[in-house]
C-alpha cells in the first residue's frame, strides 16, 4: 500500500510554524539583555570562551528575526574568535539579544576584517589541498551541485565554535575541484529547527515554477521534529529563499534529490529508523511514496554508473553514511539489489554524496573528513574530492575510489625511482622535506606478510598478510600467493588517504602526534617495483 502524505499535513505545518513563532516571541521577551549595530563593516567580531556555557543568542533585523544561535560567548578570557558575515545588512540595525550576562558581550565589534584574517590558511594545522572552513565546525557536505561555472559545496557549519552545534549550511565555490572560497552562509536556522543534511539540484526545465535552471535545496530541520524542507536560489546559489508551504515532508532526514530521465520524475531518497525510503515528485514539492530499502543508516546517496565504462551496461549503487553499498537495478520506483552489502572505504570518511549535474559526466565524490585540527580556531574537514567507477573484478562487480585528475594540477616537483628495495628507496626519501605529497608506488612483500609505510614515525598505511587486513579492513590482493599492490597516497599536514590497487579499497585517516621529523619510511622486506612522488602546492 503506497504512503501518501497525511490529508491534514498542511494544516499541521501551519499548526507549526503558529506554535513555532509563538515560542520565538516569548523567548525573546525573556532576553533582556542586548546590544544593538548600525551595521557599517563587513564583520560582527566575537570572542570565544571553550569554558563557558552556551547561551543562546538571537539575531534580529530591524526588529524582525534572522536566525538565533547558541554560542559560548567568553567571560574573563577568550581562546579565539569567530565572526558572523553582515555585510548584507549596511546602513541597518542589528540587535541582538542574549540569555546571560558575560563581558565578552562588550568585545563584540564590526571590522572589515574578521580577527584572525590576516593569519587564515596560515595555521600550523590548516590542511593546505583538503577545504577546511574558516572558522568553526564543518561535518557533513550537503547540496552538491556544479551550476553556471562552479562546484558548489554546502555543509554542516558551526560558525561559532569547533565543536558540533548550530548546524546552518555552510558554502563554498571551486572552478576546478581543487581552490575553494568560502562564502557567507548559504541556510541558517529558523523556526522549524537547526538545518540539517541534504542535497541540491538545478531544475532545467522549471518544474516547480522559480524559474528554468533554478538551484534548489532540500534539507532536514531539527526542531522539536525532523521536517524536509525546500529552498531556491536565483542569485547562483549564494542566498536562498524559503519555501512558503514548508516543511513539504514529514519525519525522515537528509533527502537526497535527482532527476530521473526515463520517467520525466524527480526522487528522493530519505532516512529513516535503518531504511532508505524512496519519493517521486514532479513539481519539487509534493511527493508520493514509492518504496523502501532496509539496511541503511543516514545520509543516503543514489546514482547510476557504466560498469567497466560501458555506457550500454549500466548499475545502480545506493550507500549510506559509513560509505556500505549495494548494486542493483532501478526503475524509478523501486531499487532492487542484486550485490552487496559491500564497502570501498575504511577509516575517518563519512556522510560522503556526490556531485549532481557534474558537467563532465563524472560521480565525483567529496566525504566529511572525520579529523580534528588541534588548537585551531576550526575543526574537521572535506577528504580530497574522488571519482567512482564501476569495474569488474575476480569478486564480481565493485566500485573504485580515486582522486580527481585535477591533483595532477598542484604538482610542483616531481621524482621517479625504480627497482629499489624498502632501504634503498628510504635513502633517497630523506631528501623530501614537503609536508604536500601524492605518491603513486607498485611495492610487493618479497618475505614475510607485513607491509608498512610510516610518516612522522608513526604507520599510516599498513597490510596485514596474515589476517590480510589494510589498516584492518578486509582486504583480497589481486594476485592470490603473491603480495603486490598499487599503493596511491595524498600526504597534507593532518590527514592522510590511500587508495589500494587504483582504488578498490580507500583509507582515509588523521595523523598522531608525530614521533620523528621523517617524512615517507617503508618497513619490511620489499621490492619497490617503481614509485612517482610528487610534492603539491598549496591550494590557498
Amino acid at each position: 500500500m503506497k504512503k501518501l502524505l497525511p490529508h491534514n499535513f498542511k494544516s499541521m505545518q501551519k499548526t507549526i510554524l503558529i506554535i513555532g513563532l509563538i515560542v520565538f516571541s516569548t523567548k525573546l521577551i525573556s532576553q533582556t539583555i542586548q546590544k544593538e549595530f548600525s551595521i557599517e563593516k563587513k564583520y560582527l567580531n566575537i570572542p570565544i570562551d571553550m569554558q563557558q556555557e552556551r547561551q543562546k543568542v538571537y539575531f534580529l533585523l530591524d526588529n524582525d528575526t534572522l536566525t538565533y544561535s547558541v554560542i559560548r560567548i567568553a567571560d574573563k578570557k577568550t581562546d579565539y574568535w569567530v565572526f558572523k558575515d553582515v555585510a548584507a545588512y549596511k546602513g541597518k540595525k542589528l540587535r541582538l539579544t542574549f540569555s546571560s550576562k558575560v563581558t565578552g558581550i562588550d568585545k563584540i565589534f564590526q571590522s572589515d576584517l574578521f580577527a584572525g584574517e590576516d593569519s587564515v590558511y596560515k595555521e600550523k594545522n590548516r590542511p593546505q589541498f583538503h577545504f577546511s572552513s574558516k572558522r568553526g565546525w564543518n561535518n557533513d557536505p550537503n547540496g552538491l551541485v556544479y551550476h553556471n561555472g562552479e562546484y558548489h559545496m554546502y555543509y554542516q557549519h558551526n560558525p561559532y565554535e569547533r565543536e558540533w552545534e548550530n548546524m546552518h549550511w555552510g558554502h563554498a565555490v571551486s572552478k576546478d575541484l581543487l581552490h575553494w572560497k568560502e562564502l557567507n552562509d548559504a541556510i541558517y536556522p529558523d523556526t522549524l529547527g537547526t538545518i540539517f543534511s541534504g542535497s541540491a539540484v538545478i531544475d532545467k526545465a522549471n518544474t516547480a515554477g522559480w524559474g528554468k535552471n533554478t538551484l534548489v535545496a532540500f534539507y532536514t530541520t531539527a526542531g522539536k521534529r525532523m521536517a524536509q524542507n525546500v529552498a531556491y536560489s536565483t542569485d547562483n546559489g549564494r542566498t536562498f529563499s524559503k519555501y512558503n508551504g514548508n516543511p513539504i515532508l514529514g519525519p525522515d532526514r537528509d533527502p537526497k534529490v535527482f532527476w530521473y530521465e526515463p520517467r520525466k520524475s524527480w526522487v528522493m531518497v530519505l532516512y529513516n529508523n535503518n531504511y532508505f525510503a524512496i519519493y517521486n515528485s514532479k513539481d519539487l514539492k509534493k511527493w508520493e511514496y514509492k518504496s523502501e530499502i532496509k539496511g541503511f543508516y543516514e545520509c543516503p546517496e543514489f546514482f547510476e554508473l557504466p560498469v567497466d565504462g560501458n555506457e550500454n551496461n549500466k548499475k545502480w549503487v545506493m550507500y549510506g553514511a559509513s560509505g556500505t553499498y549495494m548494486i542493483g537495478t532501478f526503475n524509478g520506483e523501486i531499487f532492487t539489489p542484486e550485490h552487496g552489502k559491500y564497502f570501498y572505504a575504511w577509516g575517518s570518511q563519512y556522510a560522503a554524496q556526490t556531485f549532481n549535474n557534474e558537467p563532465n559526466g563524472r560521480r565525483v565524490q567529496i566525504g566529511w573528513g572525520r579529523v580534528d585540527q588541534l588548537d585551531m580556531p576550526f575543526n574537521q574537514m572535506m577528504l580530497f574530492p574522488c571519482e567512482l567507477t564501476l569495474r569488474t573484478t575476480s569478486e564480481g562487480i565493485r566500485m573504485f575510489c580515486n582522486p580527481v585528475n585535477e591533483i595532477n594540477q598542484l604538482h610542483k616537483k616531481t621524482y621517479t625511482w625504480e627497482n629499489l628495495t624498502g632501504s634503498q628507496l628510504n635513502d633517497k626519501l630523506k631528501d623530501i622535506k614537503s609536508e604536500l605529497l601524492h605518491v603513486k608506488m607498485d611495492v610487493e612483500i618479497i618475505n614475510g606478510l607485513g607491509l608498512e609505510i610510516h610518516y612522522k614515525g608513526n604507520p599510516v598505511i599498513y597490510f596485514d598478510g596474515n589476517f590480510n587486513q589494510f589498516n584492518g579492513a578486509p582486504y583480497i590482493s589481486n594476485t592470490p600467493g603473491r603480495f603486490r599492490f598499487s599503493i596511491e597516497m595524498l600526504i597534507d599536514k593532518t590527514s592522510v588517504e590511500g587508495y589500494i590497487d587504483n582504488g578498490k579499497l580507500f583509507i582515509s585517516d588523521g595523523f598522531k602526534k608525530a614521533k620523528t621529523v621523517d617524512g615517507i619510511r617503508l618497513m619490511g622486506d620489499l621490492k619497490v617495483h617503481s614509485i612517482v612522488l610528487s610534492e603539491l602546492e598549496s591550494i590557498w
